[in-house]
């Protein structure tokens, strides 16, 4: 036992010591400030506050909540950040203008840790046609401000804007003035993704090395995505020796957008022995702040977004579906599980093979002859053929059809909704009861048409059903377009997904809502006569 023990001691600190080995990048989230700025992104102060919570809890090490002198709505969302976020540094975000320092300096007072970013164009392009200023003068201003904001703030962060665009000489002339006044972090901001990385990671190395006090300042990267570059350019920096990188979640941002922080993050993670460096992200909460973002700007996540795309950790493939089956690692380098990502790892096509299929029919508990399962092969790829998914719920029925026998709790027989301009809509429904052969007529109300809908399914299921969550995409175009529903529920603290595609976007909401609802019932049922199972056995008591 003392060997054991003695052996994990040692593999304990080797851990240790492999882990300290990696140099910390830190993470500095940008979504509530640059994130914000994409058109038709615009949030609330009460959700940049939840979301700042959010990105807390992610293990961001700044958060950058806003713009503070652009509107009264942003001044008290950064104010308020700052006096109810801990724990994590906050920073003012302001041009080189001391009306906009001083809002900066006043929405953050509150913070623990803060620090100003303030900005000024360095390019000639933004010189000659935006500022319409001559060096010198940009020269005098960043100096100025710098100085000024010195008064009130420690931690002063300067960034030259189209750095990328501005030529070695007039860069290392403006970055020396903001060091010279007092600023204490450079970002050198790629601001409309242009370079490439082996350009903009000399970029860094050039300045570090001909910049005066260029060895005494921090270093942040902040790339756009114009190009689709802004990972591989702030990875890149980071190998030049940059300790911060501007992010945003799920690289939301101006025109294409930013650094993905979930992509960036999970770069690092995942290669961190060919990196040598980490950071401070606690990835569990990478997939639920990226929906959280997503619905917040009603901003749909790409299905094939890495990371955190629908289609990221699916697989439709039957070579692959087989060789995940046998083992994940041959065609997955992360585990989503460890992203909270739900695992739904095989999705049932045109293109899946037997073994994906028998797999999924044993998960339904259900035990199939050769026969059957060849019979319900042929079944699958005929309707697999006329769409491009084939669903849990559809699979059931198919089974059923093979077996003899309904395997779902409840069906929706028929569905109706009366709506107009004005008042409550009202739903109809007729739902079958298949374990007792029963049919039950309800009826909801509610503000919206999906609404009245649930409320009426509801009043037929036996279980506490919350609906948490609604999907809805196009799959063609035209009159008669269909619609496809993903609809999650929550039941007892777990999470069901249900998937429906129909002409009708409102039946096939309520098709997707009870094939979540049975997927909750069927695992109750399950646990239900499991614990029924270990009730009813006799244990024997032996008194000494």
């Amino acid at each position: 036992m003392t060997t054991q023990n003695n052996e994990t001691n040692q593999k304990a600190q080797q851990a240790g010591q492999e882990s300290s080995s990696f140099k910390r990048v830190r993470i500095f989230d940008t979504t509530l400030r640059d994130g914000e700025q994409a058109p038709g992104a615009t949030l609330h102060p009460e959700q940049k506050i939840v979301i700042a919570k959010q990105l807390a809890m992610l293990g961001v090490d700044v958060i950058e909540p806003g713009f503070p002198i652009s509107s009264p709505g942003d001044f008290m969302a950064v104010q308020r950040i700052s006096q109810e976020i801990h724990g994590v540094e906050i920073c003012g975000f302001a041009r080189s203008v001391k009306e906009d320092i001083d809002s900066a300096i006043r929405a953050t007072e509150a913070a623990e840790r803060r620090r100003l970013h303030m900005f000024l164009s360095s390019s000639d392009i933004h010189l000659d046609f935006q500022l319409r200023k001559s060096r010198q003068q940009v020269i005098d201003i960043a100096r100025s401000m710098v100085a000024y904001a010195k008064q009130f703030v420690e931690r002063i962060e300067f960034s030259p804007m189209d750095a990328t665009r501005t030529g070695d000489e007039f860069l290392f002339e403006i970055i020396e003035a903001a060091i010279e006044e007092g600023a204490t972090i450079i970002n050198i901001p790629d601001t409309v993704g242009y370079a490439m990385p082996e350009e903009y990671g000399a970029m860094f190395t050039r300045v570090m090395n001909h910049v005066r006090g260029g060895k005494q300042v921090e270093y942040s990267a902040h790339c756009h995505n114009d190009l689709g570059l802004a990972v591989a350019n702030s990875l890149a920096a980071i190998r030049a020796g940059v300790t911060q990188v501007e992010v945003t979640v799920n690289g939301v941002g101006e025109r294409a957008g930013n650094c993905s922080l979930e992509e960036l993050v999970m770069a690092i993670e995942t290669r961190k022995g060919a990196l040598g460096v980490e950071t401070g992200i606690r990835t569990e909460h990478i997939y639920a702040t990226s929906q959280m973002v997503s619905r917040a700007m009603s901003f749909p996540i790409a299905f094939n977004k890495p990371i955190v795309g629908r289609n990221a950790f699916q697989h439709e493939a039957g070579i692959h579906q087989d060789g995940l089956l046998k083992n994940r690692n041959t065609y997955e380098i992360m585990d989503p599980e460890k992203l909270g990502v739900p695992r739904s790892m095989i999705i049932l096509g045109k293109h899946s093979g037997r073994h994906a299929i028998k797999h999924r029919v044993s998960q339904f508990g259900v035990e199939l002859t050769s026969e059957q399962m060849e019979s319900l092969y042929v079944q699958f790829k005929e309707l697999a053929d006329r769409q491009k998914v084939v669903q849990d719920h559809q699979l059931l029925e198919l089974i059923g059809h093979t077996v003899n026998e309904v395997l779902e709790p409840y069906t929706l027989v028929q569905a109706q909704v009366l709506t107009g301009t004005e008042g409550h809509r009202m739903s109809s429904c007729i739902i079958k009861d298949n374990r007792l052969g029963k049919e039950l007529v309800c009826s909801g109300t509610g503000d919206g048409a999906v609404e009245a809908l649930v409320a009426g399914i509801k009043q037929a299921l036996p279980l506490d059903v919350q609906f948490t969550d609604l999907e809805l995409y196009s799959l063609s175009s035209g009159e008669q377009a269909n619609g496809e529903a993903i609809v999650t529920v929550s039941v007892e603290g777990n999470h069901y997904r249900g998937v429906s595609v129909h002409q009708d976007v409102l039946m096939a909401v309520a098709q997707a809502f009870m094939a979540a609802c049975n997927q909750a019932i069927r695992e109750h049922q399950i646990n239900e006569a499991a614990q029924d199972a270990f009730s009813s056995e006799d244990v024997e008591i032996t008194i000494p």
